[in-house]
């Protein structure tokens, strides 16, 4: 029986944005779209929505509701996951303000 040396484990801060740690382009767009997406899978699942029925209430087909509820929401833009909540009976506020960072953030707050 061999034994393997335990490689040691290094770990990196996170910036608080996955897509930025992975490099991905437009980190904040698709971080926004990743909380949008929650949202409305939480809108789905609380009101016990089969996708068929919520894809009628969104417009969309049932795939694209199943796309959705795997957190997939690269098909569509931040507006249109917008139109979405609202669809579902939600309120959707966009607020503009100064930072005082170098760059501002974008945040759902739900």
């Amino acid at each position: 029986m061999t034994t393997r040396a335990k490689k040691p484990m290094s770990a990196a801060k996170s910036s608080g944005n996955v897509f930025a740690d992975l490099g991905l382009p437009h980190p904040e767009q698709e971080l926004l779209k990743a909380k949008l997406t929650l949202q409305i899978y939480r809108l789905i699942k609380r009101r016990g929505l089969r996708q068929a029925e919520a894809g009628r209430i969104l417009g969309i087909k049932q795939p694209h509701v199943s796309a959705l509820m795997r957190n997939r929401s690269g098909a569509f833009s931040v507006e249109r996951l917008m139109d979405f909540l609202t669809a579902l009976g939600q309120d959707v506020k966009i607020t503009v303000r100064p930072t005082r960072k170098e760059h501002g953030e974008v945040s759902v707050i739900a």
